[in-house]
């Protein structure tokens, strides 16, 4: 195709047709210029495809990952909900002198902590290519807020009531405690002496107050992969 134009070009020049070879000339850059830009704009075509190809394979990982993520989180959720309303079962009871077996098998369920990992694996791939693949704005806000934020209030959330455990409970546990066995059943040596103990008061209060936090902030991660879920 080169030689063929080169050939009217030299043809031209040769019958002396100046003006019709510069002419011919420039008509040929048209011709290549728009052929560039048609190449570009295939390519640029291809490029977009490409990628919202792997937006919809990306957000479909998400999803999958958020699944697991409220399955936890209500587990979770749960629990802290179960661990306040015990703690003020026991606190009800022993303000009443009631030092039952009961107490025990509920701060079996009280005296514990929760771990939580989130499935976020997908996130961070995303977060490696970039955001801005994602084409809705405003359901890029909603994940950044979601791993970010919410997560680490979770996380955190969940961290208060392990550290409260280790520093509050597991001294007690090892010192004034017949049994211990997790998530099931706590024994004191001397129930009614622990029980009057104005300290335990003050441990169980701080411990619900932390499972209050859980309940607050698990709840908004899950509110929130709801709204995530909507968008996608």
């Amino acid at each position: 195709m080169i030689k063929f134009f080169r050939n009217i070009r030299k043809k031209l020049l040769n019958e002396g047709k100046t003006t019709q070879y510069f002419k011919y000339a420039i008509g040929e850059i048209v011709l290549v210029v728009i052929g560039i830009l048609m190449a570009l704009q295939i390519n640029n075509w291809n490029d977009n495809r490409k990628t919202r190809n792997y937006e919809k394979e990306i957000l479909s990982l998400i999803n999958q990952n958020l699944q697991k993520d409220s399955l936890a989180l209500s587990i979770e959720l749960d629990k802290a909900k179960e661990g306040i309303l015990l703690t003020d079962r026991v606190l009800k009871e022993v303000a009443k002198g009631n030092y039952t077996d009961s107490l025990y098998f509920w701060m079996g369920k009280i005296i514990t902590f929760e771990r939580f990992k989130s499935q976020s694996s997908a996130f961070e791939i995303l977060k490696a290519r970039g955001i801005e693949t994602i084409s809705d704005k405003t359901l890029q806000l909603a994940l950044i807020s979601y791993y970010d934020d919410n997560l680490f209030k979770v996380y955190q959330s969940l961290d208060d009531v392990e550290q409260s455990f280790k520093k509050d409970w597991q001294p007690i546990l090892k010192n004034d405690f017949l049994d211990f066995r997790w998530s099931e059943y706590c024994e004191p040596n001397n129930p009614k002496e622990f029980f009057e103990n104005p300290s335990t008061i003050t441990f169980f209060k701080i411990y619900q107050d932390n499972r209050k936090g859980i309940v607050r902030n698990t709840q908004l991660a899950i509110d929130k992969i709801s709204e995530i879920r909507i968008i996608t």
